[in-house]
């Protein structure tokens, strides 16, 4: 299992609105083609600032890691955002 936090800020977006207009079809893009849980998880009272959270579940850690990092390339690639910070997280059985 992975976790991944993007956080990104937002081009020209003066409202909570707007900002929905952006992340919206980000998150479901990451949904789509990865198949990941995905969710807008913080900075939810900033109209620039987005905190994406992405988790993968498979039964091969390097699997999981590649969509991970598959997410980033995606979010990373996006003219409307730019990527500040990054933070990948994989969890095993052996972290119990």
């Amino acid at each position: 299992m992975g976790a991944l936090e993007l956080d990104v800020l937002l081009g020209d977006v003066h409202s909570l609105k707007q900002k929905r207009s952006v992340v919206r079809p980000v998150v479901a893009e990451l949904r789509r083609k990865f198949e990941v849980a995905v969710a807008e998880a913080g900075h939810l009272d900033l109209h620039r600032r987005a905190l994406i959270g992405v988790a993968a579940v498979a039964a091969d850690a390097e699997h999981v890691r590649e969509v991970l990092v598959a997410c980033e390339r995606l979010v990373a690639g996006r003219p409307e955002l730019e990527l500040l910070s990054a933070h990948h997280r994989l969890v095993g059985p052996e972290d119990e």
